[in-house]
């Protein structure tokens, strides 16, 4: 065992530039989650796939970085936290180096695989750190500041991504961690080394780190596959079907029995977490697949520009930032389990509200919706966080931690995939039924006696049948939405009220 361990914490101008590269760490990762969400439609045009393919750029980060998230703290005790933490920020900027050179789906679909996994320690540890160098008196300001970084990153991803597709290259929107990746890394081994942590030669749980690997991949390409394989009808879907289950109950089996597992199930034994964490799940892969989505909506049927498909999305974090202050001085008042229902009941009303757009809505129409469901962000994530690790042990905080952090990437990457495949299905059913009507009602020869040729008519009612009917998919995706918050909204009431108090710091 190595490392030190009379670490005092830092001061002055030393903490200040160490609390700026450690912020400014986690806003780059952050922000590329949501980055690229309005950058598909370049992407995919680029590389010459289609949307649904465009959309695995999104999902392969969020899996790659669920699966490093719980190697964090094996990582950081074998490794040291700092070390993990600069050898993360470099691999970050190689890969984002490759993302932006990538010329195939399959060169980016790795390559940010591998963004993922040198970004997911990257979060938490960002944080571990921040209450490391800053002295305990001001842990407060530390996670302030923290917190803003987590905030304001996804506010800023879709504006900067639709800014820079449109006016640069998509390829920029990975280029521009180059450097932020470069003044981290340099940052961290000049002012940070000193608080480098102690390190000892942990074994690691490989059967475990491989079943979850195995499952999980099963699963993914599974979902992101299945509709251009026709589902279950093709026997290469089956097999990954079956290879997911399977590996999923030896996981469970194995995770459950070993003595220092990679991921601690046994948190799930406390009713409260579980419930939480379920709660959580099904309501945040509702809320990002719909934040991918609606981008690809606006820009392929609404003739919005990545920018202006940003401006819409962004409105979200808006009313996130200005209500999360509000939220956590209720939560030391109100029952938080009251809370998370209402926030997530919000959440559903907006998805109400959304899915009475059409395709005649304004700019305005789009937007507003977007800013009132940032209001109940803060509703559910911040009290469902405190239900959830106040349930289970002191000793156990930092592992459910890393297992809330883990199913809440894996439920947005599932969510998403999930959700693209019922708007591609549901835009399908939707321009039958149009067409039919169409050629039923004389649509064409009324056009062709308005002047039309027959080239044009043609076009015309192709570009209609094509926006009515994405239109009629996303809006049924929408109240899909809205059962599906309600139902996690009512789940909460299953948890006990919070026993205890969380320190800050202590969920990532």
């Amino acid at each position: 065992m190595s490392g030190t361990d009379d670490f005092k914490p830092l001061s002055g101008a030393t903490l200040l530039l160490a609390g700026l590269v450690l912020a400014l760490s986690n806003f780059m990762v952050v922000l590329d989650t949501s980055i690229a969400n309005v950058s598909v439609a370049h992407i995919a045009g680029s590389l010459g796939i289609s949307s649904t393919q465009g959309t695995w750029v999104i999902t392969s980060y969020a899996v790659a970085e669920a699966v490093c998230v719980p190697l964090t703290g094996w990582l950081a005790a074998r490794f040291g936290a700092v070390r993990t933490f600069a050898f993360g920020m470099i691999g970050f900027g190689i890969f984002s180096i490759l993302c932006g050179l990538s010329v195939s789906l399959t060169m980016i679909v790795v390559c940010r695989i591998g963004q993922g996994l040198c970004g997911g320690p990257l979060m938490p540890l960002s944080q571990t750190l921040m209450l490391r160098i800053f002295p305990r008196e001001k842990h407060g300001q530390a996670m302030g500041l923290w917190a803003m970084t987590t905030v304001t990153a996804p506010i800023l991803g879709p504006i900067l991504g639709g800014t820079i597709s449109d006016n640069w290259s998509w390829h920029w929107i990975f280029f521009i961690n180059i450097p932020v990746a470069a003044i981290c890394a340099f940052g961290t081994f000049k002012l940070l080394m000193p608080a480098e942590t102690r390190t000892e030669k942990l074994g690691i749980d490989k059967i475990g780190l491989a079943l979850m690997i195995l499952w999980i991949a099963a699963l993914q390409i599974m979902l992101d596959l299945g509709r251009e394989h026709d589902w279950f009808n093709d026997n290469f879907i089956v097999t990954l079907a079956v290879v997911a289950v399977i590996g999923f109950v030896m996981f469970v089996a194995w995770e459950m029995t070993d003595k220092q597992p990679i991921v601690n199930l046994r948190v799930f034994r406390h009713r409260g977490f579980t419930v939480a964490v379920a709660s959580l799940s099904f309501a945040f892969a509702v809320f990002f697949a719909s934040a991918v989505l609606i981008p690809q909506w606006l820009q392929s049927s609404m003739g919005y520009t990545s920018t202006y498909a940003g401006y819409v999305t962004a409105f979200s974090g808006v009313g996130a930032v200005l209500m999360s202050p509000i939220v956590a001085m209720l939560g030391e008042k109100v029952d938080q389990r009251g809370l998370v229902c209402f926030g997530i009941l919000w959440m559903g009303f907006v998805a109400y509200l959304e899915s009475c757009w059409s395709s005649g809505a304004d700019y305005w129409s789009l937007a507003i919706p977007q800013m009132l469901l940032g209001i109940g962000l803060p509703f559910f994530m911040i009290p469902l966080t405190t239900i959830a690790l106040a349930a289970v042990e002191p000793e156990e905080t930092a592992s459910a931690a890393g297992v809330m952090s883990f199913l809440r990437t894996m439920a947005g990457a599932i969510g998403t995939s999930i959700w693209t495949t019922l708007y591609q299905n549901g835009g399908v059913v939707a321009r039958s039924e149009i067409v039919s009507k169409l050629n039923s009602n004389g649509s064409s020869q009324a056009l062709q006696a308005a002047g039309f040729s027959m080239g044009q008519v043609r076009g015309t009612i192709e570009q209609f049948v094509v926006q009515e009917s994405n239109a009629m998919a996303i809006t049924q995706i929408f109240l899909l939405a809205m059962v599906v918050f309600v139902a996690a909204a009512m789940v909460i009431w299953l948890a006990p009220r919070p026993g205890r108090a969380i320190e800050a710091g202590a969920a990532h």
